[in-house]
């Protein structure tokens, strides 16, 4: 970007853009003072800050790179990280990214932004902000719980979708995206590979050791959920599944060789690396992403193929006893065992939720967590229990009527993504792309339904973002065939070459 650019006035920014600005930076300065920063670290921070601002200036495509290691890195035990919230990484630099997007506004597509999953965002995050009305618990307005809460559950996904589709414009990016992610997701098997077989660094046998250790340390002891470079074993084993997922479905749509071999091993090694984890869902969340791809493809004979291959998989596990021998095959098969504890607690749970949000419809509130109720609350007990599911919390904290709302929002999102790859995509590679990025996100919303997974790292960022890819791809699809078409060129040439070889060889 030239300096000119740099020098952009306030007239030339306008006062709307300048208001948005203004309300990003005092936002990432009521992150900082959350963070718990006092003022001589203030002080001291200045002049990285300083660094950081011009750096991001020259290389802003660095920066959004950044963005995505750091997501999938943030929550791996053995970096030792600043003491400060994990969520403050991920949002400074999307924040960084948006205010140099409005800062040069004539690099940056906004417009790619209005769609489908734009107005459902804007239509939860608006539900969340209403939401600190919500007086069911008697603490109206509770500012200090409300605001982490739609952090999480509402301005995340806006800064995601705004990021992904401002940046993520052309085909030689989406590219290199799709290879930043294959290779953090290699890395993620090669550790959960590493803890298996090489052992545990000293911070996650602290992790196992403590509070976390019964999720993680099971059947008396004789099993071990790993969890990778996950917060946990089901964010680990959900995440690995819906990436899988994507990843052969970009590898068997591919037209060119070395990608569609390459995006094919990748989500083989994340296959295998979902079973230690001992997650039971991420079957369930394998077969659904496959399953809706099914649909997507629009292939009667593919459907054939996955269905009876969906189909013999469960047969495997439901039905015979063929690998009973090995700890992590009898834990994944458990998954079928309707009989099964830990699915009776659940449900046990969550018939007492039942009762408690009668009486609220629009949740406890945003937020609220164990802690926020003196113990003779009506409510103090219905936070206490365990919500085992993103849905279930969702449910807790916004009551029927705000999971409804998060329900349709997301199932609008999911088909708008849907329509764009069914009926606006003219190139098969692309539509491959886009339909691995779409059954991905419905694998994770499955995921959701189980586990506390949709928020964790690296998969909200992850699957939201690439869903929000899934409606950029219309506006590059020109170019990205123009790049397919050298790169087959490139292909076609080198297989010359080599036919070449091998017959005066012969010769």
């Amino acid at each position: 970007m030239s300096n000119t650019s740099i020098r952009t006035t306030a007239s030339e920014l306008g006062g709307g853009r300048i208001a948005i600005l203004l309300l990003l930076f005092a936002l990432a300065l009521y992150q900082f003072y959350k963070a718990g920063f006092g003022a001589f670290a203030a002080i001291c921070a200045l002049p990285v800050i300083a660094i950081v601002i011009v750096v991001a200036f020259k290389y802003r495509m660095f920066m959004f790179w950044t963005l995505i290691a750091v997501n999938y890195l943030v929550s791996m035990k053995s970096i030792p990280w600043p003491p400060i919230p994990t969520s403050l990484y991920n949002e400074a630099l999307q924040i960084m990214l948006l205010m140099l997007a409005i800062i040069d506004v004539k690099e940056a597509n906004f417009k790619a932004a209005a769609n489908t999953m734009m107005v459902a965002l804007v239509i939860w995050n608006t539900f969340l902000i209403l939401e600190l009305l919500n007086d069911t618990c008697g603490l109206m307005p509770d500012f200090a719980n409300w605001f982490p809460g739609i952090r999480l559950y509402g301005f995340q996904l806006l800064y995601i979708i705004l990021v992904f589709c401002i940046y993520v414009n052309t085909p030689e990016r989406l590219l290199k995206y799709l290879l930043l992610w294959g290779g953090l997701a290699i890395f993620s098997v090669f550790w959960i590979w590493k803890q298996k077989y090489v052992g545990f660094t000293a911070p996650e046998n602290a992790f196992l050791q403590g509070p976390s250790g019964k999720q993680h340390i099971i059947q008396n002891g004789t099993l071990i959920r790993y969890f990778s470079i996950y917060t946990d074993a089901a964010a680990a084993g959900i995440g690995m599944a819906s990436t899988a997922v994507a990843f052969i479905i970009f590898g068997i749509t591919s037209s060119i060789k070395k990608y569609k071999y390459l995006f094919l091993g990748i989500g083989i090694a994340l296959t295998w690396g979902m079973f230690p984890t001992g997650t039971r869902t991420a079957v369930a969340c394998f077969l659904a992403g496959f399953m809706a791809y099914t649909v997507l493809s629009k292939s009667i004979k593919l459907t054939v193929v996955i269905g009876s291959l969906g189909l013999l998989f469960v047969i495997f596990l439901a039905f015979t006893n063929i690998g009973n021998g090995n700890q992590m095959i009898r834990r994944m098969r458990s998954a079928f065992d309707r009989s099964d504890a830990s699915a009776g607690a659940r449900d046990v749970n969550q018939e007492a939720m039942k009762k408690y949000l009668r009486d609220a419809p629009f949740g406890v509130g945003v937020g609220m967590k164990g802690g926020c109720l003196p113990s003779n609350h009506k409510f103090a007990a219905l936070i206490a229990i365990p919500p085992d599911s993103e849905y279930v919390k969702i449910w807790i904290q916004t009551g029927a009527v705000g999971l409804s709302i998060f329900l349709i929002t997301t199932a609008l999102m999911f088909l708008g993504a849907s329509r764009i790859i069914m009926f606006k995509l003219t190139s098969s590679s692309l539509r491959g792309i886009g339909s691995g990025l779409c059954c991905a996100f419905a694998a994770v919303q499955l995921g959701g339904y189980g586990n506390q997974v949709l928020i964790q790292y690296p998969n909200c960022l992850t699957f939201y973002g690439g869903l929000a890819i899934v409606y950029v791809l219309p506006l590059i699809e020109k170019d990205w065939i123009t790049h397919e078409e050298k790169l087959l060129a490139v292909q076609n040439e080198k297989a010359r070459i080599k036919a070449e070889k091998k017959k005066n060889q012969r010769v």
